[in-house]
């Protein structure tokens, strides 16, 4: 993969409260008690996916604690006990001498802070459950990579030293180390462990709008570039789904390495398109552009084109993950049409200056002068 498609999800705060994260009519967040309440650590928790594995877990009956640095205020539907600490500088104090059911690893993409939080926790809880990613796959070639595929090996000095600086520096090391990161958590954890690769993550809270995009463009109508012929794949899961499925999955006691995008079908780029421009009544025009002038042209797959990546040559696996395992254990997902207008509705939700620039895909300006470029050719 390039080090675009590795960029490191870096998400600020969730704004508080339910119509804010977007939870209307396609939520599924009905309160409803758990077989047997857990007592649920919580590392991170107030990014992305966090506050929905908060709400959901809380909605369930369970007891939530969570542990970072403090620096994101919300609110929650229910009482949840923080602990501070920064796991940077190995600040796991407030962890020490107390005991959880799970501890859900949320941001973690350094094998120190595996290794750190393994030396704390891992005679204090019965399950680790590590939040990893597709990006570990070191094959983008072979569709239907189970979780058997080979991962990518960490070719540097010491994976232990490196840090969340050096990782920004060289996206390049994300998928090693968090596939270093798997091995240290199966390590510190042994059988205690399970860990859960998601792809793109979408939805009501993604700050990077790396789906958004497609929403936000085509609500705004007009010429629209769509990449390729519309036949490429993509896949992605709604950050609610893949919160709630994590939550059920502790409740479960399952343990192992489980794939975790969607859908539950292979679902074309001209489908997800055409049904996001059915969320709208702007008529927007899609011009499919083949991906050899998209290239002539400088035009990214994933950067410029979010979501999108050719499906054929060396990424032809890349957005045809294998899920049968995640599925059989009862992953589900909402439908395209909730995830869009929820989106919507949360984005709409937000400060002016979050709105007055999407964050991800190609500049208008350089959409026009490509589509004018590309219908002159033809």
């Amino acid at each position: 993969m390039s080090s675009t498609r590795r960029e490191l999800m870096q998400m600020a705060a969730l704004v508080g409260g339910a119509a804010a994260l977007g939870l209307g009519a396609g939520n599924r967040l009905a309160a409803q008690s758990a077989v047997k309440p857990l007592n649920i650590l919580i590392l991170g928790g107030t990014g992305f996916t966090g506050p929905h594995q908060v709400r959901y877990a809380l909605s369930r009956g369970h007891k939530i604690t969570l542990f970072n640095r403090g620096r994101k205020s919300m609110e929650w539907p229910g009482e949840v006990e923080e602990l501070t600490g920064d796991r940077a500088v190995n600040d796991l104090e407030s962890l020490k001498g107390r005991r959880w059911d799970v501890c859900i690893d949320n941001p973690t993409s350094l094998p120190s802070w595996v290794r750190d939080a393994g030396a704390v926790l891992k005679d204090s809880v019965d399950q680790y459950v590590f939040i990893s990613t597709i990006s570990v796959f070191n094959d983008t070639a072979t569709p239907g990579l189970d979780e058997s595929a080979s991962t990518h090996s960490y070719s540097g000095d010491d994976p232990f030293a490196e840090t969340m600086d050096s990782l920004r520096a060289n996206m390049a090391l994300y998928g090693p180390l968090k596939a270093r990161s798997e091995v240290e958590a199966r390590s510190q954890f042994g059988d205690k462990a399970t860990i859960i690769r998601p792809g793109l993550i979408v939805g009501p809270g993604d700050q990077t709008d790396r789906f958004s995009y497609w929403p936000l463009r085509l609500r705004r109508g007009g010429d629209v570039l769509a990449p390729g012929d519309g036949s490429d794949p993509v896949q992605f899961i709604d950050a609610r789904d893949l919160a709630e499925w994590t939550i059920r999955m502790v409740e479960n006691r399952v343990y192992g390495t489980f794939n975790a995008t969607g859908p539950d079908y292979e679902m074309s780029t001209a489908a997800m398109l055409y049904g996001i421009r059915a969320c709208t009544t702007a008529g927007a025009k899609l011009h499919w552009v083949p991906s050899e002038f998209l290239a002539e042209h400088e035009v990214r797959p994933w950067g410029d084109m979010p979501v999108w990546v050719p499906g054929s040559g060396d990424s032809a696996g890349f957005a045809r993950i294998s899920i049968a395992k995640a599925l059989a254990q009862g992953l589900s997902f909402r439908s395209l049409a909730t995830t869009v207008n929820d989106t919507y509705s949360w984005y709409d939700s937000q400060p002016e200056d979050r709105r007055s620039q999407v964050r991800s895909g190609i500049s208008a300006e350089r959409e026009k002068a490509v589509l004018e470029a590309w219908l002159k050719k033809g």
